[in-house]
């Protein structure tokens, strides 16, 4: 039996056509979490399904400036393909595209079927299949910030925060949002069915933080990285410019991508509650922040994936630069909020808004993972305001530094893989490398005029 004669895929056919849908957009994440795809014509479904669509592996290797970097797989084995297969369970109509829906593609070698490693989907698979040994099924809620840009082109980039409002945290309405935009995002999220809940105006002028419902993690990850690429393109659709950069401007904060993590049992039970354990967490809950602690220089190059996220850091920025735990602290990395119960999880606040959804969810399962498994105890939690370097360890304060701290923590590359951390590990090395070459404004501001 061919795929076109499949009764699921009729089924799929079958809707589609009674909602008047002909084009199908199957999207992927790369190594940076940016959205590549291709549009399918609904007669061709069945095929894509059953052959998949080639794209070049070279892909996951190319920068935002469009040079290849040479990484293993890509250029030095002649540009080879991988083959990309409609995933139907995830299929939805795009509210804002008449006649469009979308599902994500699953990623494989055409000659061994296997996934490749480069797959941020599949790497979070595989983590999440070591957690099933031990009984673990991660669950996790997204919080993501960005700013809303508008063009001008009196200001220096060509795009100023749209709108400039100060001291609008936590606002919602026309006070911070003249132009209702978070209404209309919210609700052509809602039609996408990706699970948001809430939005409001964030701390600086045109920034916005939309909070997503938990679930299991590898749908919490599909849903964030269609809520990045959704708000993008909406943004698009007006003119405008939605950036999930770390820190896009020097007078302003940036954005972060925070992250709620629980873990159940078999059950359905959330192993991270005990009434009777220290501070109403179960021993699993402990071992866990003590692993995220212990990988945290690691895992920021995960969380803070680019030059410009270290300019996130600093002091009073409430963006942790510090590895250190605290309850319902919100100057700390690692953050336990008050309920209990069901409620019971961590918050991992280290994260800014341009990592890659699956890495970063990968990463922090890894990192407790190996915590629960080594068995020790956290450090005695934060207390009172952080940021005391003579309290808490500094975490990696560059790019450079957080990769160097990847490559030597060779107990979460194990669980990452050896080949996705050596193209994780090229490709960043040369995004560091080419950022070193360029002469900024600063520099020309700082040494023209007197040197």
């Amino acid at each position: 039996m061919s795929a076109q004669d499949t009764p699921d895929i009729r089924r799929h056919l079958d809707r589609l056509t009674a909602e008047g849908i002909d084009v199908v957009r199957v999207s992927y994440p790369d190594l940076i979490g940016t959205d590549r795809a291709r549009d399918v014509l609904v007669d061709h479904l069945p095929s894509a399904c059953e052959h998949g669509l080639a794209f070049c592996r070279a892909v996951y290797h190319t920068t935002p400036q469009g040079d290849v970097v040479p990484v293993p797989g890509g250029l030095d084995a002649g540009l080879p393909d991988v083959s990309v297969r409609p995933d139907l369970s995830t299929l939805t109509a795009l509210p804002w595209e008449p006649g469009v829906a979308s599902c994500l593609g699953e990623v494989r070698d055409p000659a061994t079927s296997a996934p490749v490693p480069e797959s941020p989907r599949d790497l979070l698979r595989t983590v999440l299949d070591r957690c099933a040994e031990h009984g673990l099924r991660p669950v996790v809620g997204p919080e993501l910030e960005y700013f809303l840009l508008e063009q001008d082109p009196a200001a220096p980039t060509g795009w100023r925060r749209s709108p400039e409002t100060t001291g609008a945290v936590y606002t919602a309405g026309l006070r911070a949002d003249p132009d209702n935009h978070l209404l209309r995002t919210l609700r052509q999220l809602r039609d996408l069915r990706i699970g948001v809940v809430t939005g409001n105006h964030e701390f600086d002028g045109g920034q916005y933080e939309i909070n997503l419902t938990h679930s299991e993690a590898l749908d919490a990850a599909d849903r964030a990285f269609r809520f990045k690429s959704a708000v993008k393109e909406l943004a698009r659709r007006e003119g405008k410019m939605a950036t999930f950069m770390a820190k896009p401007f020097g007078d302003a904060g940036g954005s972060g991508f925070h992250l709620h993590l629980s873990c159940e049992d078999g059950e359905g039970r959330n192993v991270f509650d005990d009434p009777a354990g220290a501070h109403g967490l179960a021993a699993t809950a402990r071992h866990a922040i003590a692993g995220i602690l212990a990988h945290a220089p690691a895992l920021a190059a995960l969380a803070n994936p680019t030059v410009n996220s270290y300019k996130r850091f600093g002091p009073d920025t409430l963006a942790p630069w510090l590895i250190d735990w605290g309850l319902d602290n919100r100057s700390a990395m690692l953050r336990v909020p008050p309920e209990r119960g069901s409620g019971a999880r961590l918050e991992l606040r280290l994260g800014d808004a341009s990592a890659n959804p699956y890495l970063l969810i990968a990463g922090t399962i890894a990192a407790a993972l190996l915590g629960v498994q080594a068995g020790e105890e956290p450090p005695a939690p934060l207390e009172g305001y952080g940021y005391d370097t003579e309290r808490s360890a500094t975490l990696p304060m560059s790019l450079p530094a957080a990769l160097d701290a990847l490559e030597a923590d060779t107990a979460l590359t194990d669980i990452l893989g050896k080949d996705f951390t050596a193209s994780f590990l090229s490709y960043k090395r040369d995004e560091v490398e080419r950022f070193g070459r360029h002469v900024t404004d600063w520099e020309f501001t700082e040494y023209a005029y007197h040197l």
